[in-house]
């Protein structure tokens, strides 16, 4: 009987979320403890991949985050973006606009995260685009309290990175009867395994 569920994502900021819903449905404890933060690189480490970011006429972001460190990474650069740049987001709608209506001339910065999924490298890879991946910020583990106690019933996960940070707060952990689900292709890839 699950009583009491840990979804590792922060908590949402609409009260119409459907985990209230469900908290409130089924009498289950919902708890929301992300396991993992993102953190932006140094201008120091950023500068250890060897890229000028002036070099490249196009910007390619992969979420908020990215946009948010590029634009904190460019002011402790004190690099100032030429009004001409360009920026694609990914969607579905963008990666078709990127296909169709891109000059082969545009030369790419592809901002990723340290744990890619290289989705973005091959599809620019497959037009025959230029383009160079660098890194602008980190997954890392959102430690446990060593006070913090883990009584779930049951784990929610939306990456690989959650559950890693799982193995690496606690590597003894062993499911039991513990219900595991996962949401998003690559959590549920990579808990299968």
């Amino acid at each position: 009987m699950i009583k009491k569920i840990l979804v590792s994502q922060p908590k949402p900021t609409s009260e119409k979320s459907p985990y209230f819903e469900i908290a409130s449905k089924y009498g289950v404890e919902v708890v929301f403890r992300p396991f993992i933060k993102i953190e932006g690189l140094s201008a120091k480490e950023f500068r250890q991949q060897k890229v000028s970011i002036l070099d490249y006429t196009a910007v390619v972001f992969t979420s908020r985050n990215a946009i948010d460190h590029f634009f904190l990474l460019c002011k402790e650069l004190r690099v100032t973006i030429p009004e001409d740049m360009k920026y694609f987001c990914i969607t579905e709608t963008i990666a078709l606009y990127i296909q169709k209506y891109v000059h082969k001339t545009e030369k790419f910065l592809d901002t990723i995260i340290n744990v890619n999924k290289d989705m973005i490298t091959n599809l620019l890879d497959s037009k025959k685009l230029i383009h160079k991946e660098v890194v602008m910020y980190r997954t890392v583990s959102n430690d446990f309290k060593s006070d913090e106690k883990f009584d779930y019933d049951m784990l929610i996960f939306f990456s690989p990175s959650g559950i890693q940070a799982l193995l690496k707060n606690f590597p003894d952990f062993e499911q039991k009867e513990i219900a595991i689900g996962t949401f998003g292709p690559m959590a549920i890839s990579f808990c299968s395994k």
